[in-house]
């Protein structure tokens, strides 16, 4: 009895194990990068931009502050500069699979206008050429411009249209890192997560206008002759009192009298003046009542569209091959890292956790310390500036009282010393002397 216990433990055991590793290789990993040692031969350096020396320069460093030192990414080294940079990884189509595309993203610069997304391209990409104008199927991150852009774009490319997101997804604007998570599924929806928070979820159908709309207004329709839709209509019971329009909008003043020096022959026939009628009501107008018939505004119904045809791919790309970053940036500063492309949800969410998460709140010390430095090295040289402003002053005052003792001795000593030659005129004269020799040479 105890060998069969043991035996059917060990079974128990193995059956155990053998789940957990079909578990751990259930998803696919089709790009991942963490930006160690040999990351710049797995990535390709445009040259869009040269030419005309706007194209900026990646550094390879973890930033001014963070979490973990040897945790590197790839960040923005110059301002008002073009970035574009790719990487190429084995080619795949997301047909019936979901689609997982993270990244982290860190403004350390606190961005003002520039972009921290990435793009997804298909196989036919020049990556020397990569740039603003290269087709894309998927681009995903934060956009920040002033005060009016602050949101995260979900741009899915179909039927050759680069089609924007409907709703609004805010992005975050601290110096800090953050992590993006795009997610879509076979069966059309999608979801957004920030440092994995949803932000927000739906359907591909109806948050991209990808495709038609299944239902337009038909454009035959006419609206029934007999069909109310004015919501009030006039009370059929209220009459214009009798003699209205009579009432006279001004009257004669009843006070105004001819003034005692009225001349009729040289002023003509004196009119008293007239002024506003207090009975006067203005216009009638006939009050209104609800419409017992109202069937509210028409419209007209609603039909299939015979333009609209269906795509149950309509989240899908047939092809994916290269991940690329193209950026304007006004002030860089932007740092990227732990780029990954699966189709588990979970594996990211994971990994988010045993990176972002775990050195998260390191880093958030670190710029608080960072910060607190700044400051006191602004404050420090404030100090500086009064006390150089403080001496300035000093000096000149004692300057001032310098020369007014120069005047009184130059005023008791004019009749028994020669005037002395000024430093301006005794520059000229130099010049002067200088200029004969060069002369006689």
């Amino acid at each position: 009895m105890a060998v069969l216990a043991r035996s059917s433990y060990s079974a128990a055991a193995v059956a155990l194990v053998a789940l957990a590793l079909v578990s751990a290789v259930a998803g696919e990993v089709f790009f991942q990068e963490k930006f160690d040692d040999g990351w710049e031969d797995r990535w390709v350096k445009s040259e869009w931009k040269k030419e005309d020396g706007t194209a900026g320069e990646w550094n390879h460093t973890s930033g001014s502050w963070s979490g973990d030192a040897q945790d590197k990414g790839i960040q923005t080294s110059e301002d008002y500069r073009f970035y574009a940079i790719s990487a190429q990884y084995p080619e795949f189509s997301n047909k019936d699979k979901t689609l997982v595309l993270q990244f982290s993203v860190k403004h350390e610069q606190k961005l003002d206008c520039g972009g921290g997304y990435v793009k997804l391209l298909g196989g036919d990409v020049d990556q020397k050429k990569f740039g603003g104008e290269t087709p894309y199927s998927i681009m995903f991150g934060p956009d920040i411009c002033g005060y009016s852009t602050k949101k995260v774009h979900a741009i899915l490319t179909k039927y050759g249209k680069n089609n924007l997101i409907k709703k609004e997804v805010p992005c975050e604007t601290d110096q800090l890192t953050h992590v993006y998570t795009f997610v879509l599924r076979p069966d059309a929806t999608y979801s957004i997560l920030i440092d994995n928070v949803e932000k927000q979820t739906g359907s591909v159908y109806d948050d991209w206008d990808i495709l038609p709309a299944k239902k337009i207004r038909d454009p035959d329709a006419k609206k029934p002759e007999d069909w109310e839709d004015s919501e009030y209509i006039p009370d059929p019971e209220d009459k214009k009192p009798e003699g209205y329009d009579d009432i006279p909008k001004e009257v004669t003043d009843p006070d105004a009298t001819k003034p005692e020096d009225w001349d009729e022959e040289e002023d003509g026939e004196w009119t008293a003046p007239t002024i506003p009628n207090p009975d006067y009501k203005g216009p009638w107008t006939q009050k209104k009542i609800k419409n017992p018939n109202y069937k509210g505004k028409w419209k007209a119904p609603l039909i299939d569209n015979p333009e609209f045809k269906d795509d149950p791919y309509i989240y899908s790309f047939d092809s994916l091959k290269h991940i690329g970053i193209e950026l304007w940036q006004v002030k860089s500063g932007t740092l990227f890292d732990n780029i990954l492309i699966t189709d588990d949800p979970e594996y990211a969410k994971k990994l988010a956790e045993e990176t972002w998460g775990k050195h998260k709140d390191a880093e958030k010390a670190a710029f608080d310390e960072a910060e607190k430095k700044k400051l006191e090295e602004e404050s420090a040289n404030s100090t500086d500036d009064e006390k150089d402003d403080a001496s300035d002053d000093e000096e000149d005052d004692d300057a001032d009282i310098n020369t007014a003792s120069d005047v009184e001795t130059k005023d008791d000593s004019a009749v028994e010393k020669p005037q002395q030659a000024s430093a301006d005129e005794k520059v000229e004269e130099i010049s002067k002397d200088a200029s004969e020799k060069k002369d006689e040479l």
